[in-house]
């Protein structure tokens, strides 16, 4: 049913009849009668019949009189957007990211957790990506390449990073300038989740016909820059990973590459039935200003 039929209704009950419900509602009597019409098949009763030269409800739209105020402001309670109040939610989210980033943003949670006391948040590490995650909503977010989910989830760009090299300060590597032969010429530690030794910036170094070699592979920039701030090795890792290191007290130092590399994009992704949802447009925002105030943001 039409619930605007139940609000004509309480207006011709309360003013006795069509004509003065039209004026009510600024309609014309002619669709006001319309709208009895139909609320008569609806409720399978006439409402309102003639007594002499007026008309009187009947003994059903009388019973419904004193139900239908109540009712009208339910639902109009129903369908008003809801005030949110971060302080009094009590939901917990699931964020898929690497363990990159979730090294950067594990800290930065404590902000929203203290805006939200009865909010958890779990930073699950990726897998097997896949937009069925969100769609079920086993994950309110995605963190990683825009476009890697498809057309189906909704994406917002969140920060572009570069690779950066990381050493200990007393490194021999900072002896003079760091040119791309005394680059390559270093001990290197690379991060592959997938054990790969080598990638862009080799392949970089290739064009210049060089090589660098691999002493180390682990499964995290956060375990290369360890191993990097514990020996002469050098890590090459996206700066946001080595910011967050040093935040953390990592005793490394820091250069640019002397190759070029490619961008690094990193985005929030969600399922559209997530989209208008309060509480997780507030999550939406918290993680952009945590972005924000990594200094890393897009």
């Amino acid at each position: 049913m039409d619930l605007n039929l139940l609000v004509a209704l309480e207006a011709m009950l309360a003013e006795g009849g069509v004509t003065g419900a039209a004026a009510r509602l600024n309609k014309s009597v002619p669709a006001m009668s319309r709208t009895l019409a139909r609320l008569r098949k609806a409720l399978d009763d006439p409402l309102f019949v003639r007594a002499g030269r007026d008309f009187v409800p009947t003994a059903r739209a009388l019973d419904l009189r004193p139900r239908l105020g109540p009712l009208i402001a339910e639902a109009r309670m129903l369908l008003r957007p809801e005030a949110f109040d971060a302080a009094r939610l009590e939901r917990r989210f699931v964020i898929r990211c690497g363990d990159d980033l979730a090294g950067a943003l594990g800290p930065l949670s404590a902000r929203m957790l203290a805006e939200a006391p009865g909010v958890s948040i779990v930073l699950a590490p990726e897998g097997e990506e896949g937009v069925a995650d969100l769609r079920d909503g086993r994950v309110d977010i995605d963190l990683g390449a825009p476009g890697a989910l498809g057309p189906e989830a909704l994406t917002q760009t969140l920060l572009r990073d570069r690779y950066i090299g990381a050493a200990r300060a007393a490194s021999p590597l900072f002896g003079a300038r760091i040119d791309a032969a005394r680059y390559a010429a270093a001990e290197h530690v690379s991060a592959s989740r997938r054990g790969l030794a080598h990638g862009p910036i080799d392949r970089a170094l290739a064009t210049l016909g060089l090589e660098r070699r691999v002493r180390l592979t682990v499964a995290s920039s956060g375990a290369a820059l360890v191993a990097a701030g514990a020996s002469d090795l050098v890590a090459s890792v996206p700066r946001l990973a080595a910011r967050a290191a040093i935040a953390r007290g990592a005793e490394l130092r820091l250069f640019d590459l002397p190759v070029a590399t490619p961008e690094l994009t990193i985005a929030a992704s969600w399922h559209p039935r997530q989209q208008a949802d309060p509480a997780h447009r507030w999550l939406r925002e918290r993680l952009r200003l945590a972005v924000t105030t990594l200094g890393l943001a897009d």
